[in-house]
């Protein structure tokens, strides 16, 4: 049984991490570079679609467990965790945690954005000593 989970989670991510690459190339050929079209494509589709096979999976048996493991935790997965993010911060709200969600938007962009830049900034010092 995990076996299987381990190939599905493969799988899934396999074509997610594919089609992110293809669709960001896609967009800079189409967009150019002076904003990020394809993170932003990927991120908001990604939460459409996590969205979508939550609410599905949530009300019906339409989808199986393995199948929603290949496209949620897999491909969608792979493609952005920015859809987690959005449905996480849904839940919240949905369960009547309005502060949680605050904080959880608040808490990833911000320490998220910080941490990027913290990791620029360290690998420009290791990059000094590599010189």
């Amino acid at each position: 049984m995990i076996m299987k989970k381990i190939l599905l989670l493969g799988a899934g991510g396999f074509v997610g991490s594919n089609l992110r690459y293809w669709l960001t190339i896609w967009a800079v050929q189409v967009f150019g570079t002076e904003y990020p079209v394809g993170t932003f494509i990927v991120n908001i589709s990604g939460s459409l679609f996590l969205g979508f096979i939550t609410g599905v999976g949530q009300e019906s048996l339409f989808l199986s467990a393995e199948l929603r493991l290949l496209l949620g935790a897999g491909m969608l997965g792979a493609l952005t965790t920015f859809s987690t993010f959005s449905v996480e911060t849904l839940h919240l709200l949905e369960s009547g945690r309005l502060a949680s969600a605050a904080g959880n938007l608040l808490l990833n962009v911000l320490i998220g954005f910080s941490a990027a830049w913290a990791g620029l900034q360290l690998a420009g010092f290791f990059s000094l000593g590599l010189e």
